[in-house]
């Protein structure tokens, strides 16, 4: 028996005829070209999802002008020649391509300036004003311009547009009770918000005739107080089946929703009961969505019958060939999503400086967007590469030497490859971190590198094997700050709290705001026995400072909601056996506490660097040795060695 049967089964939506019921959400990337046109940047990164295996790829365009090359453009006949270069690729890839027309906050209309606008003159929190309310001309206008790109989106050879009613953006806010104050026809009882999408969608049919289908990416739930439940979605939903949507696409959450929806800590598949509840609704298909980034997660929902179809975005965005491993047995290899959602602060942080320009990037695959920039091309001469070290960036330059033909041996002085990947992975809601160690590992193994587990290099075994090529990927060392008391029995480690080397019990005092240090702090929180109090001492102004702003305030709210003590702007000037002596904004102070953990950082081992300097006629210091920084950079830079060697 196939192991995930319902995955890979066929389908349809309307007409149109799918391999599989994987769909490759929109996802904003700004990979478009300067004039707003789809080039070889964006055409690349989507054939390569499209060779791994999705059905149908759904990518967005902006139907309305709006002053900034965020999304490809379709208000114009001008862009229609470059899209149908753009679907003969993803159709020659495999899949069936849909366009997504998406009105976020801007548009251009008479004074030909970008304008923030909206239903009612309600403040839009993500964009820090308050929007212009549109005139009953402009949403006509508006509506005719979704149906003319989609005459145009029919003409380069889509198989399928979808309306954005979502995220908090244009269409949305008039759904919405929230924004939309309205006393005209398009404001005041539901069928009166829905006016302005029902115009759309008979805009759409229109132009396209009843062959195409028409999606809808619907809010099922708003995630914002007074907005639309679940519940509030039945009529909704029955409305639009009624006026002609061939499948709903199950959104959730406006992006300034105080609800996380795509957060590591939220369960996989944590949002598919909406899609169930709208498919009982409805006899069109309905697609589930939101943090489904692994084949087992998606096939369960079908098997469950929660779904017709699963909308994968991010999960495809680290590993464009997640649905051709899975149907090949390959699970193992698949690059796992972690749900840092760093792909998804770029964009938004776009839409606060319109018209700059600002691309997505994947933490997990360097290759995300640079396709052909990035390509791997096999050596001309296949060199002896030994590599010192398996964390992140070892694994990956080790794998990616080997993909090209070099003879690759990797030394790891512990007894599993991952580095601190290992330790990352401990603290609650991390799981995904480990996920990635093991993907990495099986990946290096089955590129062909000889991994040496429990094998710790040393100068002399390195000349003694004499490699062409000497890659240093050593890690860095916990810094240990200078402080008095900092040698005292009470002083422990961040790492030896999260790996169970050291247990502790009272109240901790953390030095060190940082990531590793709010985690560590979750982690006593949440499983330490005897653990009394926590209490976190930055002397920065701020916590976490590296996490992705679109996870930074559920993850700090989270810790406070958990009784941690967070205090910044504070160096700690001495510890002793009862707490620690602090300077607060040149105020003194003492913490007591029991334990003193620290997680200030790491620092490299410059000195063990140079005893393998001249080791070997190429020699490549990378990763944490040469600076600590995340794990973006480390497989990123592994990536790039093991390329150009």
């Amino acid at each position: 028996m196939k192991p995930f049967k319902h995955l890979f089964a066929p389908a349809k939506i309307g007409r149109l005829e799918l391999k599989n019921r994987i769909v490759m959400l929109p996802m904003t990337t700004g990979y478009t070209e300067a004039d707003e046109t789809v080039g070889n940047r964006i055409t690349d990164f989507f054939e390569a999802r499209a060779k791994g295996g999705a059905a149908l790829i759904i990518v967005p365009f902006s139907p309305v002008r709006a002053g900034s090359p965020v999304e490809p453009g379709m208000y114009d006949d001008r862009f229609v020649a470059s899209a149908r270069t753009f679907t003969d690729r993803i159709h020659d890839g495999g899949a069936k391509v849909g366009a997504q027309f998406i009105v976020s906050y801007h548009v251009i209309l008479d004074k030909g300036t970008p304008e923030v606008v909206g239903p009612s003159p309600v403040m839009n929190q993500i964009m820090c004003c308050v929007p212009r309310e549109l005139t009953v001309d402009e949403i006509r206008y508006i509506t005719g311009e979704f149906g003319r790109a989609a005459r145009r989106a029919r003409e380069a050879g889509f198989d399928l547009v979808e309306i954005l009613v979502g995220g908090g953006y244009l269409l949305n806010r008039f759904l919405s009770p929230i924004t939309n104050k309205r006393a005209d026809a398009y404001g005041g009882s539901l069928i009166n918000r829905m006016r302005f999408t029902l115009e759309v969608i008979e805009s759409i049919r229109k132009q396209i005739g009843s062959d195409s289908p028409i999606s809808i990416r619907i809010n099922l739930e708003d995630q914002m107080t007074g907005g639309h439940t679940i519940e509030d979605s039945k009529e909704v939903v029955e409305t639009l089946e009624k006026a002609g949507v061939q499948v709903l696409n199950a959104y959730t959450g406006w992006h300034e929703s105080p609800v996380p929806t795509v957060q590591a800590f939220l369960p996989k598949g944590a949002f598919a009961h909406l899609a169930q509840k709208a498919k009982s609704w409805v006899r069109i298909p309905v697609i589930a969505a939101n943090r489904i980034n692994d084949p087992f997660v998606a096939e369960k929902i079908l098997a469950d019958r929660k779904a017709d179809f699963v909308g994968m975005g991010r999960a495809l965005l680290a590993d464009p060939e997640l649905p051709l491993k899975a149907m090949e047995g390959r699970v193992n290899e698949i690059v796992p999503c972690i749900a840092c959602s760093n792909c998804l602060s770029e964009i938004i942080s776009t839409y606060k400086r319109w018209g700059q320009p600002s691309t997505t990037f994947c933490t997990v695959n360097p290759m995300a967007g640079k396709e052909s920039e990035y390509k791997l091309v096999p050596a001309q001469k296949p060199k002896k590469v030994l590599v010192v070290g398996g964390g992140p960036a070892g694994m990956e330059a080790a794998m990616t030497a080997a993909r090209r033909g070099h003879r690759v041996t990797l030394f790891e002085k512990g007894k599993e490859p991952g580095g601190w990947l290992q330790v990352g992975c401990l603290p609650p809601h991390k799981e995904e971190i480990g996920n990635l160690s093991k993907s990495l590992a099986i990946r290096t193994q089955n590129a062909g590198v000889e991994m040496r587990l429990n094998h710790e290099a040393t100068p002399k075994t390195v000349e003694e094997a004499g490699p062409d090529v000497l890659i240093l990927a050593l890690g860095a060392k916990p810094l240990i700050p200078k402080i008095p008391g900092i040698r005292g029995g009470n002083v422990v480690m961040a790492e030896d709290i999260l790996t169970g080397r050291k247990t502790v019990s009272g109240s901790a005092i953390i030095i060190g705001g940082g990531l590793v240090g709010c985690e560590t702090a979750e982690f006593l929180i949440e499983t330490g026995r005897g653990i009394t109090r926590v209490t976190v001492v930055e002397m920065l102004d701020r916590l976490a400072d590296t996490l992705s702003p679109t996870t930074r305030p559920f993850f700090l709210a989270r810790l406070k909601k958990e009784g941690v003590e967070m205090k910044t702007r504070t160096t700690v000037e001495e510890i002793t056996d009862q707490g620690v002596k602090v300077n607060q904004n040149g105020t003194s102070g003492f913490i007591k506490g029991s334990v003193v953990v620290l997680a200030v950082g790491l620092k490299p081992d410059e000195k063990l660097i140079e005893t393998f300097k001249n080791k070997a006629p190429e020699v490549y210091p990378i990763g944490d040795c040469v600076k600590p920084r995340m794990i973006k950079e480390a497989i990123e830079e592994g990536f790039l060695t093991g390329r150009k060697i």
